[in-house]
């Protein structure tokens, strides 16, 4: 029976690589593809996935927070991170939404399918070129509480400021998260309270420093 791939990328060129590559596999099989993280999280919600090929910088949900709404209702669909970014802050933000593994974008196909396979048998997977101690820092101070602020918020504070972040209206946030606008303006002002910033133009900076985002 083939291994089930859900691809989670914003780039078309690299899901056609990406499939290519998975393709050439004799027990592995592409079923769907996204190119954004509340795309991936609907399209994991209804193909059911082995496997879910993330990437973490995507536009309307990042792959983090993707990731976490993933794992905390799909408990069998083990998500792998696929990313350019190799900063322990992304990692351990990774490891801690769930993910199974964190591969960089520059890795070969054999490490690739390797990880996939790894994923599949239950095993945790990481990189070669990403250090373990400082993944295991990271990962350690979070279990500890010892959390970022970004950490501080929770799930829906965090798709606002995303949103926000990428010039959304309130109104248009409010209907893409089937909330009211009165709602959502008062979540914005308690989300910048939280984070002490004054204004949108900051609460941007902080999202892109934060991998909630990119510009």
């Amino acid at each position: 029976m083939s291994i089930r791939v859900l691809l989670a990328d914003d780039h078309r060129i690299v899901r056609e690589g990406l499939r290519s590559l998975i393709d050439k596999e004799e027990d592995m099989e592409v079923v769907a593809e996204a190119d954004n993280g509340r795309s991936a999280v609907e399209l994991a919600r209804d193909c059911c996935p082995d496997v879910v090929l993330m990437d973490i910088s995507m536009c309307d949900l990042n792959g983090i927070d993707a990731t976490r709404q993933i794992t905390a209702t799909s408990g069998n669909i083990k998500v792998l991170a696929l990313s350019m970014h190799g900063d322990e802050q992304f990692v351990a933000e990774m490891l801690a939404a769930g993910a199974f593994g964190y591969l960089l974008k520059d890795c070969a196909v054999d490490e690739l399918s390797h990880a996939i396979r790894a994923a599949v048998a239950d095993q945790n997977y990481l990189s070669p070129s990403i250090s373990r101690l400082l993944v295991q820092d990271y990962v350690g101070r979070l279990s500890r509480g010892d959390l970022s602020d970004a950490s501080a918020l929770d799930t829906r504070e965090r798709e606002i400021v995303q949103l926000l972040a990428e010039g959304k209206t309130s109104r248009q946030i409010a209907s893409c998260l089937r909330m009211s606008v009165r709602t959502i303006e008062a979540r914005r002002r308690e989300v910048m309270a939280k984070l002490n910033v004054r204004s949108v133009a900051e609460l941007t900076k902080y999202a892109v420093r934060k991998g909630l985002t990119e510009l």
